[in-house]
């Protein structure tokens, strides 16, 4: 893999060549295809679709339900079982307020843990609350990961939703999601799963994974923002009802019923994200042609290259040294993240400072924050050294006070 040549795709390298951009878990950068999607829609098109009876209309209309048919080749998932929505946020509760309202009965079990991102666990939080139902977490082992034997000991007849991040956002752990799956439909459970790190990152086919739902976001896979997909099974999404209703979404409207499209038009209420749904089209084959397995062992090779630095270091607390994914999580031993988080600013390299919407991990580590770390595929070996730079010089810093 030619990281070099990716790099030229990418517009804020060639303004900022020297930029260490180390916060890919947050918001992947756009290359130039992404880009150049989005302004074809909006110069030479920039219409609605599905109602318009022109041909700026029709075609439109046809670059946005190719997109839908791009992503469903991309998730290996049927064509209906793709909805558009503003991001994995607003897609994990869709899930949450359509299905966990309508079926959660009181005295009911979700399963969720301390690994989720605030968009995996409040949704369901909110959901038992309204309902009776009750919320469980999976006991994570001494690592803090997710087991399957954990798992084990909270599921129950009783469980009806499981609810689980299949990569973590802080720790870059990733889940034994296919074996808990599996488990969970053994009692009858449905499986809705947090993808907003994994999707970006390695290969996700749905039907082999047998997940109920998926639910991802385009700006971490290199696409716009205000964009993302809800995979639903097409049987599931039959059976849930709206949440949003209005323009599109309506099949007949009288003085005393109504009635709505099929799924996955029946949850796209209003004027859809047409521009978005094209770019992140864009985006996902883009990142198929660089290819996940590429991805996966570049990732690998610089976050080995960069625990195996941060451990000559003292002071460093690494809190996932063993994660399989490019995300570290870290401390300067006695510096707030926010403090050190400047000093990266200053070198050049951009990280994440905080507890990274997902307070209950960051609890269980004993800190009120972390510095975090997180790499792709347009990073190269320049960019760890100038991070590892920037560690040492916040160290050398802070420790004058």
């Amino acid at each position: 893999m030619d990281v070099n040549k990716i790099r030229a795709d990418f517009p804020v390298f060639r303004k900022e060549p020297g930029l260490a951009y180390l916060d890919s878990a947050a918001m992947a950068l756009k290359p130039d295809c992404v880009i150049n999607a989005l302004n074809d829609y909006y110069c030479n098109l920039g219409v609605n679709v599905h109602r318009g009876v022109y041909r700026l209309s029709y075609e439109a209309t046809d670059k946005y339900e190719q997109a839908r048919t791009t992503i469903a080749k991309f998730l290996n998932c049927d064509f209906e079982e793709v909805v558009f929505t503003r991001g994995s946020s607003s897609a994990l509760n869709l899930v949450a307020q359509s299905y966990g309202m309508t079926f959660l009965k009181p005295g009911d079990e979700v399963i969720t843990s301390e690994l989720e991102h605030h968009s995996s666990h409040m949704p369901w939080f909110n959901v038992c609350e309204k309902k009776g139902a009750t919320l469980k977490y999976v006991p994570l082992d001494e690592e803090n990961r997710i087991t399957v034997e954990n798992f084990k000991k909270v599921l129950t007849p009783k469980t009806k939703v499981v609810a689980l991040t299949y990569v973590s956002n802080v720790m870059g752990y990733i889940t034994p999601i296919k074996e808990i799956i599996k488990l969970a439909h053994e009692v009858g459970a449905i499986v809705t799963v947090d993808g907003a790190q994994s999707v970006p990152h390695m290969k996700t086919d749905v039907k082999d994974l047998d997940c109920d739902f998926i639910s991802f976001s385009g700006h971490k896979l290199c696409g716009p923002t205000g964009i993302g997909v809800l995979y639903g099974k097409r049987a599931l999404l039959e059976k849930m009802p709206p949440v949003e209703f209005g323009g599109d979404m309506a099949d007949t409207v009288l003085l005393d019923s109504q009635t709505y499209k099929a799924a996955p038009y029946k949850f796209e209420t209003g004027t859809p994200i047409i521009a978005g749904a094209i770019g992140l089209a864009a985006a996902c084959e883009y990142i198929e042609s660089i290819g996940f397995d590429n991805i996966i062992k570049h990732e690998h090779d610089l976050k080995e290259k960069a625990i195996a630095e941060l451990k000559k270091i003292p002071g460093v607390i690494i809190y996932n040294p063993t994660g399989e994914t490019g995300t570290i999580a870290f401390n300067l031993d006695g510096v707030h993240p926010h403090d050190a988080a400047s000093v990266f600013d200053n070198n050049d390299v951009c990280i994440r400072a905080g507890h990274h919407c997902a307070q209950l991990i960051t609890k269980k580590l004993g800190t009120i924050g972390t510095v975090r770390a997180s790499f792709y595929f347009y990073n190269t070996e320049a960019d760890i050294d100038k991070f590892i730079k920037a560690v040492k010089e916040a160290k050398d810093f802070f420790g004058q006070f």
